[in-house]
């Protein structure tokens, strides 16, 4: 029986114990370096409470810093080194991370390439869109629909400029990856590249890699002890870039089939090979992680990356956050196509964004174009959609300390939304629009 029963958090509020939580540290820190042994990161942990328990008198309560202090000595001392390293990194990178949420922005920003950035900025500033202050003057005034023509329009030429690239590489192109993290609207600026390029009688052949999940009992879970798929380590990445090495040099591979409702793969499911004129299209989280196509030469490969990078000011004066308004977007997108309640949605993005801060966004400036997907009229539809529900949540999470990340993001996007006005006619938006992705009654199926 364990005798610890509480814990005290960095901010100091105490906390119920929970061992789970360290099993699921170590075994995550395990799978990044590639091993998937449960039962050993189970006995680690197990070894890591015996441990503070010893350590421990009687009615102590040890804080944050003290477990993972434990649990680096016990990781070190049984053989497992380098997954102690992996844990090390992660813990310090979470430390940086809670030093100053400005000096993260900055960090983040430097991450994307500026000269896109201030592109966008560019453009915001000349259409009169880069504050809310000038968005909501130009609603008062009646002129919605020309802020979506623009800003679709805006989007649009990033895209035709992203399938020029691309013709212009063909006679070479293999592969192509379309990533960016979640909700920066992959799917449907993948069919648009698509349509464009088969136009200039380009064929594709679409590769799912969803298929290439893991198991579910061999996914990492996160903190909290909910199964983590943002991580690239939730993919079999060997196989994947084995299958990918092969098709590009025209051999036949047979791809895995995973069934979702039981969490099971099959593995040589599917016979896939491409002919001579045909391209691989990947429409993927971690398009541009290394290790997805480590091998093969970059002439064959062109990376496309998508966020949604609006330039845009609130009442406040603050920028409003990229990471806001793909949360928004994928509320409303899962509540439709998934039936998952928006409020999961906010409680489980502490680890779409722990993965996308180090899996994807540092890879950004490996790619060979970016499309930014923001609009800044979707501010006022999600205004008028989700307003109500963070104003519910900022009250329902204040004083619970286990609910921390969420009762930030909440206050943060609901003092966002207050500034900006709601609109609740989304006629204007068009049917094709990578925002329908999300708000419904887009004319692509998904």
């Amino acid at each position: 029986m364990v005798k610890i029963k509480e814990v005290i958090k960095r901010n100091g509020t105490i906390v119920p114990f929970n061992p789970e939580r360290i099993m699921n540290a170590i075994y995550r820190s395990a799978v990044s370096v590639g091993g998937r042994d449960k039962e050993t990161a189970q006995k680690l942990a197990d070894k890591v409470v015996v441990e503070l328990e010893r350590r421990v008198q009687k009615g102590f309560i040890p804080n944050i810093e003290e477990i993972q202090d434990v649990v680096e000595k016990v990781l070190i001392e049984n053989g497992h080194a380098t997954v102690a390293k992996e844990y090390i990194l992660y813990r310090e990178e979470r430390n940086r991370k809670r030093e100053s949420n400005a000096s993260q922005g900055r960090r983040l920003a430097e991450k994307i390439p500026w000269e896109k950035i201030w592109h966008v900025y560019d453009w915001t500033v000349e259409q009169d869109l880069n504050t809310f202050t000038k968005i909501n003057a130009k609603i008062d005034a009646g002129n919605f629909a020309d802020i979506v023509k623009v800003s679709e329009a805006r989007y649009e030429k990033d895209v035709d400029t992203a399938a020029e690239m691309i013709l212009q590489r063909s006679n070479k192109l293999k592969l192509v990856f379309i990533s960016g993290p979640s909700s920066s609207g992959k799917t449907t600026t993948t069919i648009k590249v698509e349509q464009r390029l088969k136009k200039h009688g380009l064929s594709f052949v679409t590769l799912n890699v969803d298929h290439y999940f893991f198991d579910l009992d061999l996914h990492p879970k996160d903190e909290f002890g909910d199964y983590d798929f943002e991580t690239p380590q939730a993919l079999d990445l060997p196989l994947i870039n084995e299958h990918l090495k092969k098709l590009s040099a025209g051999e036949k591979v047979f791809i895995p089939h995973y069934d979702f409702k039981k969490g099971l793969r099959t593995l040589n499911h599917t016979p896939m090979q491409i002919n001579g004129n045909e391209i691989i299209l990947i429409d993927s989280l971690h398009g541009l992680y290394p290790q997805f196509s480590e091998g093969i030469d970059d002439e064959l490969k062109f990376k496309l990356y998508l966020e949604p990078l609006i330039q845009v000011k609130d009442a406040d004066n603050n920028f409003v956050q990229w990471t806001d308004i793909r949360l928004m977007r994928r509320m409303l997108r899962d509540s439709v196509q998934r039936a998952y309640n928006p409020q999961q949605t906010l409680e489980h993005w502490h680890y779409v964004r722990a993965s996308e801060l180090r899996h994807i966004i540092p890879y950004s400036n490996n790619a060979d174009f970016i499309i930014s997907s923001g609009m800044p009229y979707e501010l006022s539809i999600y205004r008028s959609m989700l307003f109500d529900k963070f104003e519910k949540w900022v009250e329902m999470f204040r004083d619970n300390p286990l609910k921390e990340d969420a009762f930030k993001r909440a206050e943060r996007t609901y003092n966002m939304l207050k500034g900006i006005r709601p609109m609740k006619d989304n006629s204007a938006v068009p049917t094709d629009s990578v925002l329908r992705e999300f708000i419904g009654g887009s004319e692509f199926k998904y």
